[in-house]
């Protein structure tokens, strides 16, 4: 089961390439724990519950936000009801035209294929700063 649920995060990785959020969210239970990174721009409605609350705190907002974002895994780790993404994530603030090229790293707890909850790490000041 565990190689499943790393090729169900590598999925999310590459439908959130595709622009294909609907299939982000299908992987999600309906009672995901989403926490963005403290201090991160998005994090003031932590923890986001549900995928409904996901997309409007966090997809929506980086859709309207940031022109070119994209998510850059480099490793996807299979540690059994645990998988770890790391990569960068980059695009250009629309309402500065700053640019962010920051390293992240992703925990997806997962329960019976399902993403249970979602850790997010990464280097906030550069999001801080892009957009200030």
């Amino acid at each position: 089961m565990s190689e499943d649920n790393r090729a169900t995060v590598q999925g999310m990785y590459n439908a959130f390439g595709r622009g294909d959020i609907a299939t982000v969210l299908a992987a999600l239970d309906p009672e995901v724990e989403w926490w963005e990174a403290e201090n991160f721009i998005y994090a003031d409605g932590n923890p986001y519950v549900g995928p409904q609350a996901v997309l409007q705190g966090v997809f929506a907002r980086i859709g309207a936000e940031w022109e070119g974002f994209s998510v850059s895994p480099k490793e996807v780790l299979d540690a059994g009801d645990t998988v770890v993404g790391r990569g960068y994530y980059s695009g250009k603030f629309r309402g500065t035209g700053r640019d962010v090229r920051a390293q992240f790293a992703h925990l997806f707890e997962f329960r019976d294929g399902k993403v249970v909850k979602f850790q997010q790490y990464t280097d906030t000041a550069q999001f801080r700063d892009a957009t200030a």
